[in-house]
């Protein structure tokens, strides 16, 4: 009589599964640490930013001061300790959990500057400037548009994504720039958004999500015109700045 024998499935299998699964969580542990970290000193300097809606240009630079200080600089040592541990991994493998964090803080950065912040002895804070992304890099202390190697960047669609956060920040500036009676500076806005939506429209992107954020720039880019063509009926535009 035939004897049935049972077909032994190695263990060897299943500990390995289970050796990677418990690698996984302690990975994803470790960066929503630091992410829940990073979260904060973003949300901390978006705070700040929050009342240039409410502040003359003019006294403006203790509140970047704050942004700076309280916000960014932290921000940076945050990013720093996530360069650090998540290099060690597959970067499209976990940048999703950290992209729209990166995209935030960036904004925050490109706000700040554009309103005369984080100047340095090289680069002076000026009112107008936008923060390249070669230099974004170079204040995160993260390479930028990695291709030769696996490891923590900046990339060029969260910068993207950045500046279509920026245009939208700005055109409600613009707006509440008037209420403050700073009619120069939203004319300067306008200039700005005209010039930032000319440069996108040169970009071919293959990004579906980047493609309807720039979409959506034209009606940032919309609102302050209508805000400049009545500044304008009403003939309180200087000629100059016209």
């Amino acid at each position: 009589m035939a004897s049935n024998t049972g077909v032994m499935i190695d263990p060897e299998i299943f500990q390995y599964l289970q050796a990677h699964a418990e690698e996984q969580t302690e990975v994803n542990d470790k960066l929503n640490q630091i992410l829940t970290g990073l979260n904060r000193h973003i949300s901390t300097a978006q705070g700040h930013l929050s009342r240039i809606h409410a502040t003359p240009t003019s006294k403006l630079g203790p509140l970047l001061a704050e942004v700076e200080k309280e916000g960014i600089k932290p921000a940076v040592e945050s990013i720093g300790e996530l360069s650090k541990f998540a290099s060690s991994y597959p970067y499209y493998k976990y940048n999703q959990k950290w992209t729209r964090s990166v995209q935030n803080l960036i904004y925050s950065m490109l706000l700040t500057t554009w309103l005369g912040g984080l100047g340095t002895e090289s680069r002076p804070g000026e009112l107008g400037r936008l923060l390249r992304i070669e230099e974004v890099g170079e204040i995160l202390g993260v390479p930028v548009n990695l291709e030769d190697r696996d490891a923590f960047h900046i990339t060029i669609e969260e910068y993207i994504l950045s500046l279509t956060d920026l245009t939208d920040e700005l055109s409600r500036l613009a707006m509440n720039s008037v209420t403050m009676g700073d009619i120069s500076l939203t004319v300067r806005i306008s200039a700005f958004i005209k010039d930032l939506f000319a440069g996108f429209q040169l970009l071919n992107l293959k990004n579906d999500v980047v493609r309807r954020k720039i979409d959506a720039v034209k009606y940032h880019v919309k609102k302050v015109e209508d805000v400049i063509y009545d500044l304008s009926l009403r003939n309180l535009i200087p000629k100059a700045e016209a």
